[in-house]
């Protein structure tokens, strides 16, 4: 689904925001303020909501709960200008899939929307290119990692493979034996010597963001995450 419902009480922001995700293939429902977000998801069904965080009449936490008492599955992304890290655990216990702070840059929105929007479709397999890692924006088909205050990287063939399964399953266990049969075709030591070494360079490529980890899972795989969704 391409609908989106979003909830923002500056109006001149909202309505380019609106237009510009509009340009962009989406429909989206405008609201400005939580009462009319509530009443506009009641009479609608949507793909994914954008919730302002402070707004008159009812805040964004509040709807958000209101949205996962009548749907536990639709995708939540806050916008705030707070970025206190009470506020953004609140807004993961409710269920958000982000959290974004202003100012941001709109098309860092948009590729966060079309992620997220993939995995609830089911596309998060081996058509999906494009993934977005924190500051980082990954495309898979084309080996680019650029960051936000870093410059564009190029991985290998295999630093790109090994990245896009990480993405693919972040926040889970990418087990070192799919990892090596899809990648290496062949588990056994010298292969997992060398997805080690991979998987510390691309520690190093993503370092400029402390948020994201690639952490060891004992005996089993890694797990890419994010901080503060920990």
């Amino acid at each position: 689904m391409n609908k989106i419902l979003l909830v923002e009480d500056e109006k001149n922001f909202a309505h380019v925001l609106k237009d510009y995700l509009g340009m962009n293939g989406y429909e989206v429902t405008l609201a400005t303020n939580g009462e009319e977000g509530s009443v506009a998801f009641s009479n609608s069904t949507f793909g994914l909501c954008v919730l302002d965080v402070m707004m008159p009449r009812k805040d964004g936490f509040s709807l958000a709960e209101e949205i996962r008492l009548k749907d536990r599955e639709v995708p939540l992304i806050f916008l705030t200008a707070r970025g206190m890290r009470e506020d953004m655990l609140r807004g993961y216990r409710i269920g958000a899939d982000d959290y974004i702070v202003k100012p941001f840059d709109s098309e860092v929105l948009l590729m966060k929307i079309r992620a997220i929007m993939g995995r609830k479709n089911g596309s998060n397999n081996d058509g999906q290119q494009l993934f977005v890692i924190g500051d980082f924006t990954f495309n898979a088909s084309l080996r680019s990692l650029c960051g936000k205050n870093s410059p564009e990287v190029r991985l290998s063939p295999k630093e790109a493979q090994l990245l896009k399964l990480l993405c693919i399953h972040r926040n889970e266990v990418l087990t070192r034996e799919k990892a090596l049969k899809q990648i290496w075709k062949e588990d056994n030591y010298f292969t997992a010597r060398s997805m080690d070494v991979y998987i510390v360079k691309l520690r190093k490529y993503l370092s400029a963001d402390t948020k994201i980890i690639i952490s060891n899972v004992h005996g089993n795989g890694y797990s890419l995450q994010l901080k503060e969704t920990l």
